[in-house]
Parts: structure tokens; sequence; C-alpha cells
């Protein structure tokens, strides 16, 4: 490591730092504005919006805007870099343009590391803190039950709840169907289930229990019925939120046994999966495009390498949400969807590099 190494990395984290600080103030002078009236009406202590809710919204946001201030920041102070000659005179000394790619790589490998620390492993649990306030004191009671639940517990069995409070683990018209193929074979309806804490069992209030066969169905009806299933309460909440609050590990495991319960869409949960593991990779590529984009001294500066680094950001972004959208919505592999983008601004990363002024 030469003197000029950590002058170059000690200029990239400090820009990298100082524009996300920036951001997220302003980011959270725009939610403590939005969310005022939400805080004043639903009575949030002061320490608890001050450390379960900003302190855990900013990893977050840290995490989101991670990869494009990454390469805002390669791209600001690399085009200062070139309109000062300083990369003039580092070539004229007998560095290789290569060479100075080192010290960018290694900060961007640096941020990497941590993206992909947030993204698995600190961001997880500090959403769950975040999310038990938001729906404490931000959606408030009316938001506490989810409406129309629909899951697959199995290959043949298909489970259905029309209004699930979270508060009480209580559910209402509760609906089991088991197939044989594209018969159906059996049928539970209750009108009233409750989890059971202490025998960690369900409770079925009013229920009727049919069995179909060749010769017709037979009927049970009855008050009260205890029953287990593989289904737990935590199943019947809204999955996506769900998701955010489990580490990498937990989250190969919850897909494992989605897999097991044949649940339909299953691909948002590989493709967060994939984004977890790509989005920390893709600060290494933005960071190699913005170096070779900036690295020419051109007429307009700065601004003209901003310009177009900010194109080239959006453009990667928009075509990380159209890849992914055809994973979750069509039949494009989840893994191929979220690593795509990755590749190919990583050929044009290259081709920037190859045709960069040396």
């Amino acid at each position: 490591m030469r003197r000029i190494d950590w002058y170059i990395i000690k200029k990239f984290l400090s820009t990298f730092f100082l524009a996300i600080t920036l951001i997220i103030l302003i980011v959270v002078i725009f939610d403590v504005s939005e969310r005022i009236d939400d805080f004043i009406q639903e009575k949030a202590p002061l320490d608890a919006i001050l450390f379960d809710y900003y302190l855990n919204f900013i990893p977050h946001f840290v995490n989101l805007f991670s990869p494009l201030f990454t390469f805002i920041a390669v791209v600001f102070f690399t085009s200062k870099l070139a309109s000062n000659t300083e990369l003039i005179a580092m070539l004229s000394s007998s560095i290789s343009f290569r060479r100075i790619l080192v010290p960018y790589l290694l900060a961007a490998t640096l941020l990497s590391g941590m993206t992909f620390y947030l993204a698995n492993f600190l961001i997880p649990p500090a959403n769950e803190r975040r999310l038990a306030f938001e729906l404490e004191y931000i959606h408030g009671s009316g938001q506490t039950r989810e409406r129309n639940i629909h899951l697959q517990t199995s290959e043949n069995d298909f489970v259905y709840v029309q209004r699930f409070d979270r508060k009480n683990n209580t559910g209402f018209r509760f609906t089991h169907e088991q197939f044989e193929g594209r018969e159906l074979v059996y049928k539970l309806s209750s009108e009233h289930i409750r989890w059971d804490t202490t025998n960690n069992h369900w409770v079925l209030e009013n229920f009727s229990r049919r069995f179909f066969h060749e010769n017709g169905q037979r009927l049970i009806h009855g008050d009260t019925m205890d029953t287990t299933m593989i289904l737990k309460p935590d199943d019947f909440t809204h999955q996506v939120k769900r998701v955010e609050v489990l580490d990498y590990f937990e989250l190969r495991e919850f897909i494992r046994e989605e897999e097991i319960k044949g649940s339909g869409n299953i691909s948002i949960y590989k493709v967060e999966k994939h984004r977890r593991m790509a989005a920390p990779f893709a600060t290494i590529v933005l960071t190699l495009i913005g170096f070779s984009l900036s690295s020419r001294r051109v007429r307009g500066g700065t601004g003209m390498h901003l310009a177009a680094g900010i194109t080239i950001s959006f453009a990667f972004i928009l075509f990380m949400q159209i890849s992914t959208t055809f994973a979750i919505k069509a039949s494009l592999e989840p893994w191929i969807a979220v690593w795509l983008p990755n590749f190919v601004f990583t050929i044009i990363g290259l081709l920037l590099m190859r045709y960069a002024p040396k």
C-alpha cells in the first residue's frame, strides 16, 4: 500500500459517508414531518421514537442507498481528480491505469462487506423492532387484521381464513381443504379458530368436517375441537414483511419450509435471498463503471460526469426492477433475474475500462 492508495481510499470513503449521511438526514426529516401526527395521536414515547424506530430505520436506508451512493461518490471524486489533472500526474509517474483502480476496488470491497453484513445480519433484527413500533404507534389497531388469506400447506392441502387478528391470534371463517389429484376428499370448516398458547395447538369452534367418497359424503358437526397443523400464527401474517426480519440462514430455512408446503409465491422469497448477495457485488460493479466513466477529463467536468453517472445508475435500478418482476410474475429463475443486471453491467464496466484514456 502506497501513500497514493491511502489518499484514494480516504477520498472514496469520506465522499461516500458524507453523501449517505446527507441523504439519510433528508429522509429522516421528511419521515418525521410525515409521521409526526401519528406519533402524537398514538402517544408514542420519545425514547421509542428515537431508539426503536429511527435507530433501526437508518440502517435500512443506508443499505438501500449504499450501491447508488457508492457509484455517485466514485464519479464525483474521480471527476475532481481528473479535472485537477491528478490522474494525469499519476499516469505520468508510471502508475498504470489498472494499478490506480486497486484502491478503488479495495474500498468498494470494504463497502460491499458492510452492505452484506447489514442486509443479512444487522437489519433483520432491526426491522423486527422497527415493524413492531410501526404496528403499535403508526398503523394503529385498525391494521392488526389480515384479510382473505390463502395458503398452501402441502402439495394437496389448502387453507383459507377470511380474517385473522394478529393481536389475539384468532381467525374467522376458517377452511382447510384436502385434494387427491383434482378431487376434493376432505373439508374442515370453522366459524372461529384460536391459537392456544398454553398447549401450542389450534382450537376450532362451531366446526364441520366433510369426508367425500364415491358414494357421497359424511358430515360431522361439533362445538369445539383441538387440532394441530403445520401452520403457526405467524404464517397468517403478511409474509413479505416477515421475510424482512429473517437473517440469511433463517431466510434459507424459511424458503425450505415453504417449498415443503408447496407455496405458490415462493419466487419472491428466493429473489430476496439472492438480492442480499447480489447487492453487495453491485457495489463493486458500479465502482468499476464509475471509475472508468469519470477518469476522462471532459468539457463540463464534474457536472457531465454526474449526469452520466446518475443516468447509468437509474438504468441499473430499472433493469433490476424489470428482471425481478419477471422472476416474481413470470417463470424466470430468481437467481438469473437478480444477478443478470450485475453480469450485464460488469461487461459494460470492462468495456468502459478498456477504452478509458490511459
